[in-house]
């Protein structure tokens, strides 16, 4: 049986695009509100990146667009860098104990598990009823006669379809168009290149001389991944200092560097610091774009070096809302827990009891946001980067609207002590913990929370 549901002021029909665990959660809130939903997943399963293929694409830097899209940017020994306490959804425990099945019992668990906790949390929702699988959005656009409705167009293997909904709700993630690290000598630079969206298992790289740029939490992974067959991995980070050449901890064959300087057509790698290197391959660990091919708006949502807006509170557009959203474009957070508060502010203002500002007043608010971003020199790739305590203010800003729990304490400190850890250990960090006070918390809220909302949800 589906979960009871409190009828709504307005039930909308609503098409979600994606089935990851931003397009799950968004179905299962609007639901709740009464909304009738279909989701259009263009793969085959649940999961969305969570989704793990061994499979890559043709291109290894995936520049080419007529080139066959892999969706996932897992690789094989990925895990969580996050403990999977303060990742899980807030009433839908991500916990390590026997009746939740966990496969994986550690607290930062491989890829494999969150997928089985993502199926799971669709099993228990009956979430996999609303999707149409293998069945691709290829057009999304304010109806011509209407344009407070949308049309939208898809295919799947036997036909197109074209209708018309209420509203859009996009949740197709943000790891599948890579962005690419600028070179100077790149062009006649001999080697090979390949973006992290095609990495999945070191082997290629066996005694080789590897320079991985970036080190975000995939190049630190990646790199240190590559260090188990290769000869040598030279890290290339923008955040270090220029005179930067350090042999990284645990490691003989690991070094540090700051940015490349230049690259030549004798094979070199040259850094600041005046350090040079003949490397095989040069692997791209510098993030994605985001991207959305099938929406058209004309305009009025633009992606300007990845700022996707405007938006207001990086959800509507003010000019199209609500009948258009975004879940799940924030990123470095706890992603499931942001997911679900975006889902339910959103399922609760097409239901018409939590109502937006007006257009100029979101407009405004956004504009004021963007200036306040300039005003710190944040460059406006940055804009939906929230590594501080901003997400945590944004979670509690989105329940306060939805009048639900905010965010608990000890998921805040979990996350903070995590992305610490992340860079200032060796690759151990995942499993060297000293937080058993905070799982002793989660643990408490997890029975305290799930009885009394699964109370309130019978009751209503």
């Amino acid at each position: 049986m589906a979960p009871e549901v409190s009828p709504p002021s307005t039930s909308r029909n609503v098409a979600v695009i994606g089935a990851g665990a931003a397009g799950l959660v968004a179905a299962r809130e609007l639901r709740r509100e009464g909304h009738s939903v279909v989701v259009f997943e263009r793969g085959s399963q649940t999961g969305g990146v969570w989704a793990y293929t061994p499979n890559v694409e043709p291109d290894p830097l995936s520049i080419d667009p007529t080139r066959p899209v892999i969706h996932s940017s897992l690789y094989s020994s990925l895990r969580t860098n996050i403990p999977r306490e303060c990742m899980g959804f807030t009433d839908f425990p991500f916990s390590t104990r026997p009746e939740n099945g966990s496969r994986d019992p550690r607290r930062h668990p491989g890829h494999s598990e969150v997928l089985a906790y993502l199926r799971d949390f669709a099993k228990k929702f009956e979430i996999e009823e609303m999707i149409r699988f293998e069945t691709e959005v290829v057009r999304a656009e304010p109806a011509a006669d209407d344009r407070r409705k949308w049309r939208v167009e898809s295919r799947n293997s036997d036909s197109i379809s074209d209708q018309i909904y209420d509203a859009v709700v996009v949740c197709n993630g943000h790891y599948t168009e890579p962005r690419h690290a600028q070179i100077p000598g790149i062009d006649s630079w001999p080697g090979k290149q390949i973006h992290s969206h095609n990495y999945r298992v070191p082997d290629q790289f066996r005694d080789q001389v590897v320079v991985v740029i970036g080190s975000s939490a995939s190049g630190v992974d990646i790199s240190r991944d590559i260090a188990k067959v290769a000869k040598e991995v030279h890290v290339s980070s923008r955040s270090t200092k220029p005179e930067t050449y350090e042999k990284l901890p645990g490691y003989d064959n690991l070094w540090l560097h700051s940015t490349i300087e230049t690259v030549r057509e004798d094979g070199s790698v040259v850094f600041p610091s005046g350090k040079k290197v003949y490397a095989d391959t040069i692997m791209h660990c510098t993030g994605y774009k985001y991207y959305f091919p099938f929406l058209d708006t004309n305009g009025e949502v633009t992606v300007e070096d990845n700022r996707v807006g405007p938006l207001y509170k990086h959800v509507f557009p003010p000019s199209l809302s609500p009948g258009l959203s975004f879940i799940g474009l924030p990123w470095q957070i706890t992603p499931f827990p942001m997911f679900e508060l975006q889902s339910k502010w959103v399922a609760a203002v097409l239901s018409g009891w939590v109502t937006l500002p007006s257009k100029d007043e979101m407009m405004e608010d956004t504009k004021m946001f963007y200036a306040k971003l300039e005003d710190l020199g944040i460059p406006k790739r940055y804009t939906h980067l929230m590594a501080d305590d901003s997400q945590f203010e944004y979670d509690n800003w989105l329940a306060d609207q939805c009048d639900y729990p905010r965010i608990e304490k000890w998921r805040e400190q979990m996350f903070y002590i995590g992305y610490k850890r992340i860079y200032a250990q060796s690759s151990t960090y995942r499993d060297n913990w000293d937080d058993d006070h905070l799982i002793a918390e989660a643990y408490e809220d997890f029975v305290r929370f799930t009885s009394n909302y699964s109370s309130s949800l019978i009751e209503s």
